[in-house]
């Protein structure tokens, strides 16, 4: 963790010695854009940079159309939109968050979280809710009936008996509170770390989080299964899909498995038969999930997943709440080293709530640093003589304050009443007492001067730290880019129906269909299957058979053999199709990537112009790239742009 620190501050100071030197690339009106800014937005959006005249020519091309439509962002005013400014000034204080903290205490909580993260625990839990700005009586409330809830359990009532009577968490009616199995990251940290620090079979104290009030009971800690990843067969299956229909996906999932264990190709069957479409076309391919991941999947898949002892091992068919499904271990990996880990769990915990324990030291050390003054003792008084319990109704006002006295100085920079009183206007709710005012006064002024404090150094960040200000940078630029061009081009592009149409008119054949069939397909897995299908569409009975009679004849007890669809399929758009030419009726077989096709059809639409209606979806897109290119034109002749080419050139040398 220490030699990260350094690396940062090595950095730092590289960027702030070079800042000293900095050629500017391009001025788009007044504004400069260095050679700094311009490269680590070029190497953000290139994975192998180069650096000769034609590649950096065609960046900084894109480039200035992105700092063009920024430039017309700021000049129509839309960085003084209250709600992106209120957006924009989020993002910073979450950026901010790794630089107001205590470097040598997040070591501690990095070693930590690495801890968690080898480790898994098992809890169930009782919620009471009770909101964060409750007040203190329904706060009261809420912590007697959790209290009450816990004596019933330590009296001997069954944990899961009670978190079904009485939790308030939705899901315990069905689970009794079982939450399963979690590491660091995957809760919050006030439920985090009590069920670590808890020992299992044990049973917490209340505790509050955003939710409420909760109590734990430890019902198993494990070493961490690592993380993994899997393929699957997913045949589609809900509890509503009713009983026939469940039991068809049911056999239809266990005869996939034999057909495993005869020797097919997992591949080969996921692209026949699995009902996954977000997966289908990567092998059944899943993203890695477990230890250290955000991906966590339902219970019963990764009990199946984690059961395999080998790369390369399939399960049986196993159900979820998603249908039936057989996993593939591709590769398992355990929990890698602390040194692999700690670059990114420094950076998780950095922006994650635990940080926060680390801002009371970390502000400590910027009142040494910049010198602070305390002169809060005298100007206190005022507000324990004039505050009462009105406060509480929200009717102080800082104007009343008379004269604007320093609270405390700091770096020169003097802290007001004044600013103490607006911060008292805006949180006059949250604490109440039934006695005296001044308790509640000295706890508000501690949590205004920590806040103050805070504020005051994230006012510095970007004056000390050019990456952090090039990351606010982006985000400005970012969040003005995306709401000039919803204004000016992509809603606009969609509600302009008059402007569509006018455009669609001028340009009709470029939406043109290619020859469809209107037809019956019949999607078969083997030529023998394919043949019966041809067969019976071709019999003396065909004008009798329905749809469904066909498919049920073919597949017999199986559910492998033929799967039916109908619509108006375009050549240029369905690959079985192109370059093959149909006749009206039933066609002869169709081989196409180890599947075999019968169509029968009913009609053939040849080549001719979408409607408007048939076609908006790609005028609405090719109109949003016309308004777009044509904005561009007005804003090269309305703002200035001038490029600095041997300044460009210079990069990477």
């Amino acid at each position: 963790m220490k030699q990260l620190i350094l690396l940062a501050i090595t950095f730092v100071i590289g960027q702030s010695t070079f800042g000293q030197n900095d050629p500017v690339i391009m001025t788009i009106d007044d504004k400069e854009i260095t050679k700094t800014e311009f490269l680590q937005i070029y190497l953000k959006n290139n994975n192998d940079p180069k650096y000769d005249k034609a590649s950096l020519d065609e960046y900084v091309e894109l480039f200035t159309k992105f700092k063009l439509k920024v430039a017309e962002a700021e000049a129509l005013g839309y960085d003084t939109i209250p709600k992106l400014i209120k957006e924009l000034n989020g993002y910073t204080k979450q950026l901010a968050l790794p630089y107001l903290v205590d470097s040598l205490k997040m070591d501690d909580l990095v070693k930590e979280a690495y801890f968690r993260t080898k480790n898994e625990v098992r809890t169930s839990h009782i919620l009471i809710k009770v909101s964060p700005k409750a007040k203190p009586s329904d706060t009261l409330a809420a912590y007697n009936r959790i209290i009450a809830l816990k004596e019933r359990i330590e009296k001997g009532e069954a944990f899961e008996k009670v978190a079904k009577e009485a939790s308030q968490d939705p899901s315990a009616a069905n689970n009794g509170g079982d939450l399963g199995y979690f590491t660091a990251f995957q809760m919050l940290y006030q439920f985090e770390d009590p069920a670590f620090k808890t020992n299992v079979g044990a049973i917490t104290m209340p505790f509050r989080t955003r939710y409420g009030y909760h109590i734990l009971k430890v019902t198993d800690k494990r070493k961490a299964r690592g993380s993994i990843e899997t393929a699957h067969i997913m045949i589609a299956a809900r509890d509503t899909d009713g009983s026939e229909a469940m039991e068809d996906s049911r056999n239809k999932a266990n005869e996939i498995y034999q057909l495993l264990n005869d020797g097919a190709d997992f591949e080969a069957l996921v692209e026949k038969y699995s009902d996954d479409p977000s997966s289908v076309n990567k092998g059944g391919r899943l993203p890695t999930f477990g230890t250290g991941t955000t991906t966590r999947m339902v219970p019963e898949f990764e009990d199946v997943a984690f059961a395999l002892k080998n790369d390369g091992d399939y399960s049986e068919p196993v159900k979820t709440p998603y249908g039936f499904h057989i996993v593939k271990r591709l590769k398992w990996m355990d929990v890698p080293a602390f040194e692999a880990m700690e670059e990114n769990l420094a950076s998780r915990v950095a922006k994650d709530e635990r940080s926060k324990q680390t801002q009371n030291s970390f502000v400590l050390k910027l009142k040494e640093a910049y010198g602070f003054k305390d002169k809060s003792k005298k100007r206190l008084n005022w507000f324990y003589e004039n505050l009462d319990s009105t406060f509480f109704q929200g009717k102080f006002n800082a104007n009343q304050i008379p004269k604007d006295k320093p609270m405390f100085v700091m770096n020169k920079r003097k802290f007001t009443t004044k600013e103490f009183g607006k911060y008292l206007e805006t949180y006059h709710r949250g604490l109440k007492s039934e006695g005296s005012m001044n308790p509640i006064i000295d706890q508000h002024y501690k949590s205004w001067e920590k806040q103050a404090i805070l504020d005051y150094e994230e006012s510095m960040l970007a004056g000390k730290y050019p990456a952090f200000k090039a990351l606010i940078t982006e985000y400005h630029d970012g969040i003005l880019l995306y709401e000039v061009m919803s204004d000016l081009v992509w809603n606009k592009a969609m509600k302009d129906t008059v402007g569509l149409k006018k455009f669609h008119s001028s340009r009709k054949s470029n939406y043109i269909w290619g020859t469809r069939y209107d037809s019956d397909v019949f999607e078969c897995y083997s030529k023998e299957a394919a043949r019966e299908v041809y067969n019976l569409l071709n019999s003396e009975a065909a004008d009798t058979l329905e749809i469904v009679d066909i498919v049920r004849a073919v597949n017999g007890e199986s559910e492998l053999k033929v799967r039916h669809r109908n619509g108006k399929f375009d050549t240029n758009k369905t690959n079985y199709l192109k370059g093959r030419k149909l006749s009206a009726g039933v066609n002869q077989l169709i081989e196409h990537n180890e599947k075999c096709y019968i169509v029968n059809v009913h009609e053939i639409l040849r080549p001719s112009e979408k409607e408007f209606t048939e076609a908006k979806g790609a005028i609405t897109s090719d109109y949003q790239n016309y308004l777009e290119s044509e904005w561009l034109k007005e804003l090269k002749k309305k703002h200035k742009v001038t490029i600095y080419k041997d300044a460009l050139y210079s990069i990477g040398n």
